[in-house]
């Protein structure tokens, strides 16, 4: 192995402006928390990069940490030169012969630094034809090559690469504030949590449960589904919702064609205090419109009515086979269709309306006693904090 390093690029965080090192240093804290089961690492942010200095440690278990955080264009193992044509000339060389079965090559030269007295085009010439002169039945192919060397001059050092991993993208979870998943143990609410998160949102999650009606499998279900979400945001904290008392009060007060609107706002209130208690400053669902009776619009406008939170959908507009495209991606649709009932399910009525008003959700809900159970229903939440290594730990009051 000829490789001592990985050089990491940014996609979308090149184009901020005077925040760009907010950014910048979030991502590479989210590497560092990431990467602190690998010992022996180096981690530090240059302009425009983060490099990684391997010190001997194997680089498949970076790589494969690296491709899940949000934020990196891509990135590249890495030979380190010095800033000298010669050690360039010899790196490239030695890259080359790294692949046995390569017939064709090109020089990419960057020089990020700019007083390095070759230009580009000069380190292109000098390097690819030193590399040309030493391996006899290789030739040129700027267009398509079997190898693609690419050779940056930094301030300090050239680092040496040769192919290109594809990062995840999006900004670095952290850089958009925090939002509350309403998490649900289907197969859309994680995919919208992965979603939120690579817009740069930190998420914490929010479940509903109602035993006996629902068992501990469920529960279960709900907190792998969190913990497969932390590879991506190192860390969530779950609020698990005791439900039963709620619904057996909305299914003796409510119509039934009534019940599934009513319920959903209650769990909109509820999800609001928690949220409001937590700093959190907007919701997320895992809806798409038009998908099933709740998720109309008429039906997205009357249970909405109940929060002046901002509701984010990253799904809104996908179909169901793009969504399980993106949870078979994420490992989270394994889990998502084991078979254990949450509570919309449990008491989803037969005849639940698509087009309820918001002046019949308001009268029916003066039947209910609101304020008691919802108090009841948040007094009792439990919370834990998960992370993809750490054992579930349900201290969480002083972590954030």
């Amino acid at each position: 192995m000829i490789y001592d390093h990985i050089l990491i690029r940014f996609g979308e965080l090149a184009l901020k402006g005077k925040n760009r090192s907010v950014f910048e240093k979030r991502l590479l804290e989210n590497i560092k928390m990431s990467l602190k089961s690998v010992p022996n690492l180096q981690i530090k942010r240059t302009f425009g990069r983060i490099m990684i200095e391997l010190n001997g440690e194997n680089h498949e278990p970076v790589v494969g940490k690296l491709k899940d955080i949000f934020g990196i264009h891509s990135f590249s193992l890495a030979f380190k030169v010095e800033n000298e044509l010669e050690a360039m000339q010899k790196g490239a060389l030695k890259v080359l012969r790294s692949y046995e079965n390569a017939n064709t090559f090109k020089i990419t030269a960057r020089r990020a630094y700019k007083p390095f007295p070759l230009d580009t085009m000069q380190l292109n010439r000098e390097v690819g034809g030193y590399v040309l002169e030493n391996t006899p039945g290789v030739t040129v192919d700027v267009h398509n090559p079997d190898v693609d060397i690419r050779v940056e001059v930094r301030e300090t050092a050239t680092y040496i690469t040769s192919a290109s991993y594809q990062g995840a993208g999006g900004l670095p979870v952290g850089t958009s504030g925090k939002v509350l998943l309403l998490l649900s143990g289907g197969i859309d609410s994680p995919v919208a949590g992965y979603l939120t998160m690579k817009r740069g949102a930190k998420i914490e999650a929010v479940h509903f449960h109602s035993p006996p009606y629902t068992n501990e499998r469920a529960k279960q279900k709900v907190i792998d589904l969190a913990k497969t979400l932390t590879k991506f945001g190192n860390s969530v904290v779950l609020h698990l919702v005791p439900f039963t008392d709620v619904q057996k009060h909305i299914h003796s007060e409510i119509p039934s064609n009534m019940q599934m609107t009513i319920m959903r706002r209650i769990m909109l209130r509820i999800s609001e205090r928690i949220a409001l208690d937590r700093g959190i400053l907007a919701l997320g669902t895992g809806e798409s419109l038009g998908q099933v009776a709740s998720q109309t619009l008429h039906s997205m406008n009357t249970i909405n009515e109940v929060t002046n939170l901002p509701i984010i959908r990253p799904l809104v507009t996908m179909d169901k086979l793009e969504v399980i495209k993106i949870a078979q991606k994420i490992d989270t649709y394994e889990t998502s269709i084991l078979p254990f009932e949450d509570c919309c399910t449990i008491f989803l009525p037969p005849d639940s309306k698509t087009r309820p008003k918001r002046e019949h959700a308001n009268k029916y809900e003066q039947y209910l006693e609101m304020d008691k159970y919802i108090d009841d229903a948040v007094a009792r939440t439990e919370k834990m904090v998960l992370t993809s290594s750490a054992p579930v730990n349900k201290e969480v009051d002083n972590l954030f």
